[in-house]
Formats: C-alpha cells, sequence, structure tokens
C-alpha cells in the first residue's frame, strides 16, 4: 500500500531553508519515493490553513518513508528546515 508524506509548512528563513532545498535531491533520489507536488499557493476549499506550502511525497509504503526520513543523510540536512520553518507533517497509508 501506498504511503503519503504530507507538510504544510511556513518559510520564515528562506535563506537558511535553502541550505535544505539545495541538498534535498541528492538524498531523496536513494530512497523510493516520488514527489508529487510543490505547492506554495493552495487553493482552500474548506477551513483555515494555517501554512504557505504544502508538499505530498509518495512512497511504496511505510517503511520506505520512514527508512528515507530518519536516515542519517536526511537528519543531518532536516536540522535546516526545522530552523528556517513551522511544519505540521503525517505520513497516511492508501487503502490500495
Amino acid at each position: 500500500m501506498s504511503c503519503y508524506f504530507i507538510a504544510q509548512i511556513t518559510i520564515h528563513n528562506p535563506q537558511k531553508y535553502k541550505l535544505y532545498e539545495e541538498q534535498f535531491d541528492i538524498i531523496f533520489q536513494n530512497y523510493n519515493g516520488k514527489v508529487i507536488a510543490v505547492d506554495d499557493n493552495p487553493t482552500i476549499l474548506e477551513g483555515e490553513w494555517r501554512h504557505k506550502r504544502m508538499v505530498v511525497i509518495q512512497f511504496q509504503d511505510e517503511e520506505e518513508a520512514k527508512r528515507w526520513y530518519f536516515s542519517p543523510e536526511y537528519q543531518k540536512i532536516v536540522k535546516y528546515r526545522w530552523e528556517a520553518s513551522q511544519a505540521d507533517i503525517v505520513l497516511i497509508t492508501s487503502k490500495e
């Protein structure tokens, strides 16, 4: 079953966030994931949306999503995102 990494992000330090973005693809290519969408201006249909950026990444399963997220390589760069932004992130699994 596919697993989706869904992040809502507000970037408050674009220069530091750029350090994260510059290294992301190099690390991400080593994992079985696909970036489905990155949108800095999502269309809100209902409710309130606290963040400006929305990111959706698909993985083959939750195990692979966690293998990427908790990898030593990703953990080295995620600190830049933590310092440069505020995020709400979840993993959801499809019912395929």
